[in-house]
């Protein structure tokens, strides 16, 4: 098995530059060993079971990475320094998403060591961290649906990137998986709903906080109130917004009710941890 060691490494639908990027794993994203191999790229698959196609130097042998404790970064981006004050160098900067281990030794009130996949060791704020889950966290429902709902929110004002998942661009179904991802629960990655993920269909009516509203192609987070948030490259939104499927709202998108197919939810939770590698 091997680990993204670059802060971001774009997946491609082919061996080339020039090919469609489907996808983007953060640093610290385990993957497959090379399914096929072409000069300068190798096909893998992510730890949610996708396939794509990446550069090998962008990856580091996973040496023992996957069983160790693991820290999330959940600021937009982390600068990683070589010493614990701000004055020190940056080694890498790290966007929202990306794994890293807690280092070992002291270190000055606000700071934090820790290791990156390629075993090198840096300094980052304490406030930049958190915890990070693997399984879906043991949260009251509604509880883990208003923590869902407030890292969708976060995103808010990023810019769409087709096949992105980061504070850099991000696209429909990169906005909701990143939103259930902080909370352990790893949805499939494109717009709709496939056997053997967390997701599945439900009336629009039963519709609540955190759930999924699917549309030809697109995805989005139902917010409740007929409200929710997308990440669209239309015209003049161009990145995270929200929305309203109530015609009386200012903020009703008239193209998006009629086309929607169905309503998703992950509860009761069920597939929370996924092993396809």
């Amino acid at each position: 098995m091997y680990v993204a060691a670059q802060p971001l490494c774009p997946l491609m639908a082919g061996p080339g530059r020039g090919e469609e990027r489907v996808d983007e794993i953060l640093m610290g994203w385990p993957v497959s060993k090379p399914l096929e191999k072409t000069e300068g790229w190798w096909k893998i698959r992510t730890h949610y079971g996708y396939t794509g196609w990446v550069q090998p130097e962008q990856l580091a042998p996973d040496r023992g990475w996957t069983a160790a404790p693991k820290l999330v970064v959940t600021a937009l981006f982390a600068d990683v320094l070589s010493g614990p004050e701000v004055e020190f160098p940056v080694l890498t900067t790290l966007p929202r998403g990306a794994l890293v281990t807690p280092g070992e030794g002291a270190c000055p009130e606000g700071w934090r060591r820790i290791t990156l996949p390629d075993g090198k060791n840096g300094y980052t704020k304490c406030s930049f961290l958190e915890e990070y889950c693997d399984s879906a966290l043991d949260l009251p429902e509604e509880a883990l649906r208003a923590r869902v709902v407030e890292r969708a929110k976060s995103y808010l004002g990023v810019q769409y990137r087709w096949g992105g998942k980061s504070p850099m661009g991000i696209d429909c179904s990169g906005l909701t998986f990143m939103s259930w991802f902080f909370s352990g629960v790893l949805l499939y990655r494109d717009a709709k709903l496939v056997p053997g993920y967390p997701a599945r269909a439900i009336p629009l009516e039963q519709c609540r906080p955190a759930d999924l509203l699917y549309f030809p192609g697109h995805i989005a987070l139902y917010l409740g109130e007929g409200r929710y948030i997308h990440s669209t490259a239309r015209a003049g939104s161009d990145g995270v917004v929200i929305n309203s499927l109530d015609p009386d709202q200012p903020d009703y998108r008239a193209d998006l009710p009629g086309k929607l197919l169905t309503a998703g939810t992950v509860f009761p939770l069920g597939l929370e941890k996924m092993t396809t590698l």
